[in-house]
This record gives structure tokens, sequence and C-alpha cells, in this order.
């Protein structure tokens, strides 16, 4: 299929939150063979802002790297974002959820909208100051539904004094949305981390049971078809 772990983790989500809000919207009726039946409003919109790694050399550099002159590695973030619209619906194949992903992605990449909103956010901070630059990124975030990332951790083991880290679970607090999934990568391991406000997502953990389901769905469709 020619996709990145980025279409799929996308194509997983965009899974999950089907089956998610064609339960709620079904009347979280748990009977078997409720979930397959098409409860979902016409024309529903779901948008998330996606976070991307602009940086020419992208992961964890050497303190050497970045104090030399002119070099690849720099100081400070350089994080760019894109507004995606998600893709809610009932398929009948598992897999058109990762095409999908993979379509809008590639759409998204071809635009250079990471790039610009990284240009536009540091300019506006240097010339009007952090708070305009504040407001104006709090404005943008606060018209999407979500914030979704995946994030590429370590590809080794790593240690904290001496003790072995197990697992990476970030996430964060303060993002004007209900909703954040965040994948992370550590080692062979993928971690799903969802942060809800149960006020408007209720019962996060059935969330994060139909987007674990969504991937068993999707890796049983390519064994099956022997995409693998």
């Amino acid at each position: 299929m020619n996709t990145t772990i980025n279409d799929v983790a996308l194509g997983i989500t965009q899974a999950g939150l089907s089956r998610y809000i064609n339960r709620i919207y079904g009347g979280n009726n748990k009977a078997e063979g409720a979930i397959e039946i098409d409860n979902l409003p016409k024309k529903i919109r779901l948008r998330s802002t996606l976070l991307i790694n602009i940086r020419p050399s992208a992961g964890i550099q050497a303190l050497a790297d970045i104090m030399e002159k002119d070099g690849e590695a720099k100081w400070g973030n350089w994080i760019g974002y894109v507004l995606l619209p998600f893709t809610i619906a009932r398929r009948d194949d598992p897999l058109d959820y990762v095409r999908d992903a993979k379509a809008t992605i590639d759409r998204k990449k071809r635009s250079l909208e990471a790039i610009f909103t990284f240009s536009i956010a540091e300019l506006a901070l240097k010339l009007f100051g952090v708070k305009t630059a504040s407001a104006l990124s709090h404005r943008i975030l606060s018209h999407t539904t979500m914030c979704f990332s995946n994030l590429v951790g370590p590809l080794e083991e790593i240690g904290f004094y001496g003790h072995p880290m197990a697992f990476l679970a970030p996430s964060s607090y303060g993002q004007p949305h209900a909703l954040m999934i965040n994948f992370q990568s550590y080692m062979d391991k993928m971690t799903i981390v969802v942060s809800a406000d149960e006020g408007t997502i209720p019962n996060p953990h059935q969330l994060c049971d139909d987007i674990v389901e969504s991937l068993r769905l999707i890796k049983h469709a390519v064994v099956t078809k022997g995409l693998a």
C-alpha cells in the first residue's frame, strides 16, 4: 500500500473514532452486531490539529552538533501544524480508512502548510510579540475539534538515573480541545495516549478500546489480502 506509520496511525484513529461515534449515536447499544449498523449523522465534520516537526535533522541531536555554527541541528522548537479533516464514516473495507488517511496526508504534504504555519507564527512573534503570537495560535487551535500527533521516540532503550524506561506516554494540558490522541513509539512499542474531557467525551476507555479494535481489524485485513 506504500504507506507510512503516520498514515496507519491516522487511519486507525479515524476508524476508532467512527466506531465510537457510531456507538454513541446508536444509544450505546452493546448488543452483538449493533456496532455494524450505521448510526452516524450525515455530513459530520471533525477537524484536527496535526503537529509536524519540520527540522532538517529530526530526532535527538548531540549537543556538539547543536553548538556547531551553521550546522543542520538548531536550537528551539521547529514545529508547524496542519488542519486535518477527519473522515468519520462506516467502511466495509477497514483498509479504506488507511487509504483515506494517506490521501489526506499526501495532499497536506504537497501544500507545504506546516512550513507556512511555522513561518507565520515565527513572523508574528518577531513583529508583535509573544502575546499576539500566542493569541493567534490559540484562536486557530480553538477552531478545531481535537488534537492528534504521532511522535517518533528512541529506537534503543533509555533510562533515568539507572532505571530503564518501560514505555513513553506523553500528553499535555491547556489546549482548547476536549480530545487529544497521541501515538508515541519507543523501541518496538507503540503507545496510544487518549486525553479527554469526560464531560464531552463520555467513556474515553471505550474510545481506546475502539482504536485498538480498529488496529486489529486493519491488521487482519492486511494479512488476509496478503499485503504484509
